[in-house]
């Protein structure tokens, strides 16, 4: 699903964006509910970039990469850690690209999350390149999402991949 976001672009620089664990759900612009087998999935865009909220019989769990006034937690490029019964996996890069491999690339992306039956994108005022785009699968046993978050005044792509899983046991 592809939409114009009605909004001023507030995170104007990749460098602003923060990440966060186990936020409360915040005012979105947009949002794509999934029921991705048995698990309740919300993909939420911001006016300050994203927040995935993930509902299963394991517990709950929220993500948010995005602007958060007053964040002490910058942007990782990986964490890993217990949450309840689910193992989560975050991954970030950050990727600058010159005029013409921004503008392909995100050509390229727009189309794939808006054509996808579990994506999302927002495409903020000013910008065709300005956009937040969050996709989401369920494989085996795993909820997993990608996120986009593009900044054409900086030729700046940041790239986003989570995994949450039920913890499995280790075999002695």
């Amino acid at each position: 699903m592809l939409t114009t976001l009605k909004t001023v672009y507030t995170d104007t620089r990749a460098g602003d964006l923060a990440w966060a664990l186990g936020r409360e759900p915040l005012p979105a612009l947009a949002t794509l509910d999934l029921e991705l087998a048995g698990a309740a999935v919300q993909l939420r865009l911001l006016g300050a970039s994203h927040q995935v909220i993930l509902e299963e019989d394991h517990g709950s769990c929220s993500e948010t990469v995005a602007c958060i006034p007053g964040s002490s937690t910058p942007l990782p490029l990986g964490v890993s850690k217990r949450v309840g019964e689910w193992e989560y996996e975050f991954a970030a890069r950050v990727e600058t690209l010159s005029r013409g491999q921004f503008a392909g690339r995100a050509q390229e992306l727009l189309a794939l999350v808006a054509e996808h039956p579990h994506g999302l994108a927002g495409v903020f005022p000013g910008s065709p390149h300005a956009f937040t785009a969050l996709l989401a699968q369920r494989h085996e046993g795993s909820v997993m999402w990608r996120t986009w978050h593009a900044y054409p005044q900086e030729g700046q792509l940041v790239a986003t991949r989570t995994r949450v899983g039920v913890r499995t046991p280790v075999a002695l």
